[in-house]
């Protein structure tokens, strides 16, 4: 998969903890999407969340992917760390939702980490 393929499929990622927070919700009101999901409670409300931070975690993964790729990185190197950053924040959004708060803070640090260690590939 390309560098581009990797940025669009982490693009995807808040998506699936949106999909999560709103699929098969009491009254779901699309016409008033944010109000609806405010009010939710416990793993909704999670999902929500999940999906809030999954927007804050992207800007970084961005400028780690780019920045190794356009530092001279190896390509498999950079491909690696951005499936395992994908596959790390597919859990974290999974722990999110399950309510197992040290897995997910574990699996936030873990992800922080491997963006990191993109900035350092060059």
């Amino acid at each position: 998969m390309s560098i581009a393929g990797w940025i669009v499929l982490a693009a995807l990622l808040p998506f699936v903890a949106a999909v999560s927070a709103k699929a098969g919700g009491e009254k779901f009101d699309n016409q008033m999407p944010r109000e609806w999901l405010a009010k939710q409670v416990g793993w909704r409300a999670r999902a929500n969340a999940a999906q809030a931070n999954t927007f804050e975690a992207l800007p970084l993964f961005y400028v780690a992917i780019l920045y190794a790729h356009f530092s001279g990185a190896q390509a498999g190197q950079i491909h690696y760390l951005a499936g395992l950053w994908l596959v790390l924040r597919l859990l974290y959004i999974g722990a999110y939702i399950l309510n197992i708060g040290l897995l997910r803070s574990g699996l936030w640090a873990a992800a922080l980490l491997v963006n990191i260690w993109l900035l350092f590939q060059a």
